[in-house]
């Protein structure tokens, strides 16, 4: 319904007079049989102009020459998510799916690495392809025409690039990606999500620039790592990042990982690096981004605990370690609170799996009910299957998560504080570890109604 929208509004600009196509990565998902998340417009007419003619819309970046024209409520209640368009660093999220619609245009000078200094509106849809980032994104669809999807209009080769599986920037690259750096990890990211290479003179433009991603706002690199992260083909990825030279300078956390060797009899596909990428190819697609980020920074504190001790390799406190480290990750990508908690919990657990068949039945209930265990699970999971994978512990809890009834893992609590202080406890600490005493009782069985827990206080906590 999208796609009728996006088409609507070509229809409407070419009625009253103006050019106008599909463009972009609608138009290369189009043609891939995919269905594209979100569908641009590219026109002649000027940003006042397409503002005249669809009121409704949102200037999210005028001086660009870029329009958001929001789709009726019926198509964006048929949406998965609602969409975000992003100019200037800022992002614009709207309650309704958007179609961006934005002028032809040419673009003047890139004094910080990421936004043109000045654009010249254009009529010429060559012109303005010809400013884009890559050949495959560069391509004009005309759906009003030819056969489904449409005519395509390709003036850099977008399409012989797309069948061939390459990831080309259009005309220099290394004037490409002088102009917004952001464009590198884009180029990363799309080899790996098709399974493309990059065209090498593009890749030689990346490795030559590769330290100049810094210019590139944290949340920037963040969004791009993530997208990498979560679109299945993570390892890739990361790979194509350390090849280019821009893993270095974004995460030199996870660069750190290669050639810090681990114990052949527990880890015997190689070293932290190899292990943690090969865990990224385990990880369920689609993957939720916390368990993406938490899968990569599980072993982070590895490198900074490395030591070879008598008996084998060890990593003695590298959980603890790896918090902080991933703590300071989150904190300079700028994660959210709650992202940023859920990422932490997953590097803080991730080893206690090995723990679980000797839990006492209070604890190990306590483990299994931790907020998001399924992405807990989902990780020691894929941590198995990049090692030793032995499945056992793995087989142990989906056991007991089948066994265990909802009503015995979070039991109603038998005793409150008001029946503490009314037995002559004064509130303070001491709460704490009563209650605790009271609840591992609960789960273990030992206590089933109010009269034996408040007896259990008694003579457990004489006052």
């Amino acid at each position: 319904m999208l796609k009728e929208f996006s088409t609507t509004i070509v229809q409407t600009l070419r009625q009253r007079g103006f050019q106008a196509y599909l463009v972009g990565g609608c138009v290369r998902d189009l043609l891939l049989g995919r269905e594209p998340k979100d569908y641009d417009v590219a026109t002649n007419a000027r940003p006042d102009q397409v503002m005249s003619i669809f009121p409704e819309t949102y200037a999210v970046g005028a001086q660009f020459g870029v329009v958001l024209v929001p789709a009726p409520s019926h198509v964006s209640a048929s949406s998965s998510a609602p969409s975000s368009s992003r100019q200037g660093d800022v992002a614009i999220n709207a309650a309704t799916k958007a179609v961006e619609v934005a002028t032809f245009r040419s673009d003047i000078g890139y004094s910080d690495g990421r936004h043109p200094d000045e654009v010249r509106f254009s009529d010429d849809p060559k012109e303005d392809v010809s400013r884009r980032d890559f050949t495959i994104n560069g391509m004009l669809l005309d759906p009003l025409s030819g056969e489904a999807p449409g005519q395509v209009l390709d003036f850099v080769g977008g399409r012989k690039d797309l069948e061939a599986g390459i990831v080309r920037a259009i005309g220099d690259p290394e004037r490409r990606f002088g102009e917004d750096k952001l464009r590198m990890l884009r180029a990363v990211r799309f080899a790996a999500r098709f399974e493309y290479t990059i065209e090498p003179a593009t890749f030689a433009a990346i490795k030559a620039r590769a330290h100049e991603i810094g210019v590139v706002s944290c949340e920037r690199v963040r969004d791009e790592l993530t997208r990498m992260l979560t679109e299945g083909h993570a390892r890739r990825a990361f790979l194509l990042l350390d090849e280019s030279g821009l893993l270095e300078p974004t995460l030199p956390e996870i660069s750190r990982m290669k050639g810090v060797m681990q114990p052949p009899q527990y880890h015997p596909e190689g070293d932290v690096f190899v292990h943690t990428l090969l865990l990224l190819e385990n990880l369920p697609t689609p993957c939720p981004m916390t368990l993406a980020w938490g899968a990569l920074l599980h072993d982070v504190g590895k490198p900074a605990t490395f030591r070879v001790a008598p008996d084998r390799i060890r990593f003695d406190g590298h959980v603890e370690v790896g918090v902080k480290i991933a703590e300071g990750i989150c904190r300079r990508l700028r994660f959210s609170n709650e992202e940023a908690e859920q990422i932490l919990a997953l590097v803080d657990n991730h080893m206690r799996f090995g723990h679980v068949s000797r839990m006492k039945e209070s604890t190990l209930k306590r483990f299994l009910r931790m907020p998001a265990f399924d992405e807990h699970l989902a990780l020691h999971r894929a941590d198995c299957l990049a090692s030793h994978r032995n499945l056992s512990t793995y087989e142990f809890i989906r056991q007991k998560q089948a066994e265990i009834p909802e009503e015995t893992m979070r039991p109603s609590p038998l005793v409150t504080g008001d029946d503490l202080i009314a037995q002559g406890h004064v509130p303070g600490p001491k709460f704490r570890e009563i209650l605790t005493a009271v609840e591992d009782a609960q789960l273990e069985g030992r206590l089933a109604s109010r009269e034996a827990a408040l007896e259990f206080v008694r003579r457990e906590f004489p006052v």
